[in-house]
């Protein structure tokens, strides 16, 4: 039987995660960056719109900064620790859009400086039609 944990991460994204991985998560959940800490109050129990959103989600092997699974949107925070990862990020980004996934890079400058209409990106992100799944990840007929 698994942990609540290790089920939750099963039902979004299917594949094991790596232990460390999510030891990793749990650890970036405890202590938020700022930026992090102050979207997460507006996320947090259906705030936005009424939608569901995990922070610091493992998926394929990726920690995902917060993760809405009923409109396949992953919301990214870029601080500084990101200019020096442009090469990680990018693959990272296709293999999450591979996923059909969408991705919304927002600055930790734009949290801190208009919160409010950066929360008004995320509901208007979300409200966009989903992409269809890469090929490679349709069942075979």
């Amino acid at each position: 039987m698994f942990d609540r944990a290790e089920r939750s991460v099963e039902t979004i994204i299917t594949g094991q995660q790596p232990g460390e991985k999510l030891t990793l998560a749990r650890q970036m959940r405890r202590l938020p960056t700022p930026a992090e800490a102050k979207l997460w109050y507006y996320l947090r129990a259906g705030r936005l719109n009424g939608l569901h959103f995990r922070r610091q989600q493992v998926i394929d092997g990726f920690i995902a900064d917060f993760y809405c699974h009923a409109v396949g949107l992953v919301i990214e925070l870029d601080g500084g620790v990101h200019q020096d990862r442009v090469e990680y990020d990018a693959e990272r980004d296709r293999i999450l859009t591979e996923r059909g996934l969408r991705i919304l890079r927002l600055p930790n400058s734009a949290i801190e400086t208009d919160c409010a209409a950066t929360l008004l990106l995320i509901a208007a992100s979300a409200k966009l039609p989903q992409p269809p799944p890469a090929e490679s990840q349709l069942p075979e007929s």
